[in-house]
């Protein structure tokens, strides 16, 4: 063999001779979402909550009273002599009912601010609705427990527990409209 070859052919047995190094296409934290759906699983998440509530309350009530008095008597030692009779009645009867209900449909992104001790998630969000210049705004707060989490990170409301919902605003129920002459006029006179 040549002199000039050996230096090279050496070199090439020590390349051939280590063993290659290479990363693992496994990483700890990256497995999941690579293998699976991701869900909202930490503090800063976002899930989205279908809130579909309806409520619905009635309240009957009725009061009677009856009573009655009565007083006869006769008088004697008068000239004509005279009887006396005094009665009367009394009736009282009121009955009442009240009712009211309510449905709210709506979607709302919610963040996840805390992770509880038992792994649930606490969630809140809130989103401000602009309307024709009327404003409305909801707010939900809640627990989620991962299990009730379904497909691309939506959850219903009826699965939230300790659940705060609110609705509302300035516009609803025509609160901000001007409010006619009469009106204007009955409520100057009581303030």
């Amino acid at each position: 063999m040549n002199r000039a070859r050996l230096p090279i052919a050496v070199s090439l047995g020590l390349l051939l001779a280590t063993s290659a190094v290479g990363q693992d296409l496994y990483a700890h934290g990256n497995w999941p979402a690579l293998a699976s759906d991701r869900t909202a699983e930490k503090v800063g998440d976002s899930l989205t909550v279908l809130i579909q509530e309806a409520s619905q309350a009635s309240d009957t009530s009725r009061n009677t009273r009856q009573s009655g008095a009565g007083a006869s008597g006769q008088l004697s030692g008068l000239k004509h002599g005279g009887q006396l009779n005094l009665s009367g009645d009394y009736n009282y009867s009121t009955s009442g009912q009240s009712g009211r209900s309510g449905q709210l449909v709506a979607t709302i992104s919610v963040v996840v601010d805390a992770i509880l001790p038992n792994g649930d998630l606490h969630v809140a969000g809130s989103q401000l609705i602009d309307l024709n210049g009327e404003k409305t705004q909801i707010h939900l707060a809640g627990r989620v427990r991962r299990a009730d989490i379904g497909a691309n990170d939506t959850v219903l409301s009826t699965a939230l527990a300790d659940a705060t919902i609110n609705y509302g605003g300035p516009g609803l129920n025509g609160g901000d409209r001007k409010q006619g002459f009469l009106q204007r006029l009955f409520s100057w006179g009581k303030g």
